[in-house]
């Protein structure tokens, strides 16, 4: 027994071969004995290892391996948890890839090795592992893959074999628990006196857990196969000594070791990935900010929804080899490869004009630079003298309370002054700010903010009372006074106005800001809609968001003087780097609908705004409230000379409607995304132009290209993937890609995101939208729908958004929903339809509307269902959730009840 570690029982057993199992090659498996004598098995004993190994498989394939990749578990699973890593492997190599022998080892007492009898701590692991690789003489290049423990256990053996390690990557694992934190609740149960035996060697509860947390649950055969070598009890001791081995202080035996380890681990030069399931109620989100502190060089993906038992939640086995062929293509890193993708400028020095230079210019001029149209005691305005001030001021009271350059700040404030002081202090100093507005839901919300991680949190009262209730990270700092009481329960430590009270004092003192970032530091993190899956941080840099301004600034005309009606958050933000006199109009900015046309107009008014941007669903409001403006109102809103429109799809009508209201204005609906927020632009006389020109609808016209923006389109095979060459052609369908400066830098903790979205793209300023569309003959884009909703028929692939348009010209149907259902390649289409006036529940379509909808649809309609109202994404209210409409159509068509999608 290794000393200072808690007994558990264990027992003595020969290492076995292990049975049939689902998923596990025979052929695979060996024993391997490591002799008495040989350095490192230092229990003094002959030890027999069960392992897998693929070395035999790439002999049968007459291939040479370029490398090994050494893949050690966790506790309490064995090699089995690896098995989609060796077969993958093997595709690859068949395929012409990089052949990666593959070898997993069941560690002493686990799986189906050798029960030795003794509580092998974590010097005596990473020391068996080595008198292992030894037997074995295992050469470089070496990767190593750990779970759980076994992430510890290989790091220790990679830091103990630098010549042999050429990468290291992880799942889920820690190789530090810090002094100011306990260990995590499920293991501090597992350790409490009387518990530790039962739990984990005289029951099978411990196991039992683990495989329950497992998401989506494992099939019966799977969670068998991991039950194998753990059958009774006396098979179990090694699960016991594991948690027993469990380093909770500074006292515990093993704690020198794992200090080693992370202190080695930091002096790793070489390539890095580190996997990690958000869900794991034992290994959180902290041990992960610890690793990638000590390996800045890595590659992150965090996959959303993936808990503990990572490979067995998303495939980890698919981004190892993917990630394998990019950084270690040849079993050697790629000379000049850095962990990310190049920051891209905008063909100037960006540092010569950063993102508060109009900030600057203004900064002695009395006139408005901010309108809030609902703040307490009603509107407010804010001078662009004012607004400089507080921003300088904030930015040097952040310094003083400890913000540094490349914290994170999470901004939980609506538009509006205390938005934009706390946004472009935060820049000002080189802190990365995180905005995940509150469109996206509670949920969504808090899914973005945990997974950003931020170290700082600015908010209102509603956003530190979610903070503190749902255990979001980060110090927090109020925008308000609050009472004593309510600041300690809210954990707040600031106020934005006692840090730039600060921050005057420290200027009056003569201190200075912080030199300015450069301009290939990060900016912020801007997340998604969410309106496609999880919403994904996007990360720009100081160079990434000068240039969107610069983008906006050169084809709307907007710059100093221009007044602006900002409906549209994005378009808030950057109202003072445009030099912008902006204005918040009354609304809830989770609902956009509720902006009403008084509202827009008494925004107009109080701005002399000349320029309106507005979502599709705030737009269509103020069009059917109309009839409450007043004579005043409608001669505000004749002085708007530009409004806009975007983030989904605003159909000419909508566009015609609203320039009833402006009659003086050019109504323009930009293209764009989180992740370039100006990509083509159309006014709604190219519109109209465009449809006339065309033959059918088949698409929505979004214009040409803007400055510097490259559109081109990646061909869809028959099963609606975009495998073709890149091209201009016209009336070719397929992934609309761009290339432009003002192109996000990257995902943020999605390493495999930011991989697919630049995959086959040769510019790094390249996206992949995951729209699809066409070029037509004058080079204008058409946007078709989204790449998950194409649907894949027996007689070819279609687009949904065409079908919609011509089903939306129907006299009693509102908005509309095509669907595809049934495997790919044999798909059946499902016209999903809002009804004028809405029906009162959902159901199959009338006869008449049926058959009405069929003869427009244009296209071989297998159902017609209708619904009181289509599933909208939360931020715009104006995304149709065609995957929803999949799902629940398959349902209810497949003899499930009837309910609202």
């Amino acid at each position: 027994m290794t000393a200072g570690l808690p007994r558990v029982a264990a027992s003595t057993a020969p290492a076995t071969q292990p049975p049939s199992l689902p998923g596990l090659d025979p052929a695979w498996s060996r024993l391997v004995t490591v002799p008495a004598d040989l350095p490192g098995g230092s229990d003094h004993h002959e030890r027999t290892w069960h392992l897998l190994d693929t070395a035999g498989s790439l002999a049968a394939l007459g291939v040479e391996p370029v490398g090994t990749l050494l893949c050690v578990h966790g506790n309490p699973t064995w090699s089995y948890l690896w098995r989609s890593v060796l077969r993958t492997s093997l595709e690859v190599a068949a395929a012409g890839g990089p052949a990666w022998r593959v070898i997993a080892v069941d560690q002493l007492d686990m799986g189906f090795s050798e029960r030795t009898g003794l509580q092998r701590g974590l010097p005596q692991r990473v020391a068996d592992l080595g008198a292992l690789t030894d037997e074995l003489g295992l050469t470089g290049p070496v990767v190593t893959l750990g779970h759980d423990w076994g992430g510890v256990v290989s790091l220790g053996w990679a830091v103990d074999h630098p010549e042999l390690v050429v990468g290291v990557a992880t799942c889920n694992t820690a190789v530090h628990q810090p002094d100011d934190a306990p260990i995590p609740a499920p293991l501090r149960l597992a350790l409490r006196p009387g518990m530790l035996g039962r739990a984990t060697v005289v029951t099978p509860a411990f196991l039992e857990t683990t495989l329950a947390i497992a998401h989506p649950k494992l099939d019966r055969p799977v969670a068998d196969a991991f039950r194998a070598p753990y059958r009774g009890a006396a098979r179990r001791g090694g699960i016991g000594g594991f948690v027993a081995d469990i380093p909770v202080d500074a006292a515990h035996a093993s704690a020198p070791e794992l200090d080693r380890i992370s202190t080695g681990v930091a002096a790793l030069d070489v390539p890095a990935l580190l996997l990690w399931g958000p869900r794991d109620p034992v290994f959180l989100e902290r041990y992960l900010d610890d690793l990638t502190e000590r390996l800045p060089q890595a590659d992150v993906h965090r996959f959303e929804g993936a808990g503990h038992l990572l490979p067995e939640d998303a495939d980890v086995a698919g981004t190892v080899f993917d990630w394998l062929g990019d950084r270690l293509p040849d079993g050697h890193a790629r000379v000049g490869v850095e962990p990310s993708l190049p920051s891209v400028s905008g063909g100037k020095d960006d540092a010569s004009r950063p993102l508060w230079a109009a900030l600057d210019e203004l900064r002695d001029s009395d006139e408005p630079a901010l309108v809030e149209m609902a703040a307490p005691g009603g509107t407010r305005t804010i001078s662009w003298r004012l607004l400089a001030r507080r921003i300088d001021e904030v930015a040097a009271g952040l310094v003083d309370i400890g913000v540094r350059h490349g914290d994170r700040v999470s901004l939980l404030v609506t538009p509006g002054a205390d938005l934009t002081a706390a946004l472009y202090a935060c820049v000002r100093i080189g802190a990365t700010v995180v905005v995940a507005d509150a469109g996206l839901g509670l949920r969504g919300l808090t899914r973005a903010v945990k997974g950003a991680r931020p170290d700082w949190i600015i908010g209102a009262l509603p956003g530190l009372a979610a903070a503190r209730a749902l255990g979001w990270p980060g110090r927090r700092i109020a925008t308000l006074a609050l009472p004593a009481p309510a600041r300690a329960a809210l954990r707040v430590e600031h106020t934005l106005a006692s840090v730039a009270r600060r921050g005057a004092r420290r200027l009056a003192a003569g201190a200075v800001l912080p030199v300015a970032p450069s301009s290939d530091s990060p900016a912020a993190v801007l997340f998604t809609s969410g309106s496609t899956g999880p919403a994904k941080g996007v990360v720009y840099t100081h160079g990434q968001l000068g240039a969107v301004r610069d983008v906006l600034s050169a084809q709307y005309d907007v710059g100093i003087g221009t007044g602006l009606v900002a409906g549209f958050a994005p378009f808030a933000l950057l109202g003072p780097a445009l030099g912008a006199r902006s204005v918040a109009p009354d609304m809830d900015v989770t609902a956009p609908r509720t902006l009403t046309a008084r509202a827009v107009a008494a925004s107009v008014s109080a701005a002399d705004a000349t320029v309106v941007f507005l979502s599709p669903a705030a737009l269509a409001n103020v069009v059917a409230t109309a009839g409450d403006l007043t004579a005043a109102d409608r001669a505000a809103l004749s002085r708007v000379r530009l409004f806009l429109s975007a983030g989904a799809p605003v159909s000419a009508a909508l566009l015609t409607a609203a320039t009833d209201l402006m009659p003086n204005a050019s109504a323009h609906t930009p293209y764009g995304m989180t992740e370039g927020l100006l990509m083509t632009d159309v006014d709604l006389d190219g519109i109209r132009a465009a449809v006339s020109a065309s033959d059918a609808a088949g698409g929505v016209c979004v214009g040409r290209p803007a400055a510097s923006v490259q559109v081109r389109i990646a061909p869809l095979d028959a099963a609606g993937r975009p495998t073709g060459a890149l091209t201009d052609d016209p009336d070719v369908t397929g992934e609309i890609v761009v290339a432009a400066p003002h192109v996000r830098d990257r995902y943020d903790r999605l390493w495999r995101t930011s991989r697919a979205s630049r995959l086959g793209l040769d510019d790094p300023r390249g996206h992949r939208t995951g729209d699809v569309g066409h070029l037509d003959t004058s080079g204008q884009l058409w946007v078709e729908g989204r790449l998950q909703h194409v649907i894949t028929t027996p007689s070819g692939v279609l687009t949904p958004v065409g079908p919609e348009q011509r089903v939306e010209q129907l006299r009693d149907v509102g908005r509309v929903g095509v669907a595809g259902i049934g495997p790919v390649g044999t798909q059946q289409v499902v016209v999903v339809a809002e009804t004028v006036p809405p029906v009162r529940r959902p159901g199959l379509a009338p006869t008449a509307l049926a058959a009405a909808v069929r003869a427009a649809a244009g296209v071989p309609v297998a159902a017609v269902l209708v619904v009181p109202v289509l599933p909208t994404d939360i931020r715009h209210n104006s995304k149709v959730d065609r995957a929803r409409l999949s799902r629940w159509a398959s349902s209810v068509l497949g003899g499930g009840r009837m309910t609202r999608p």
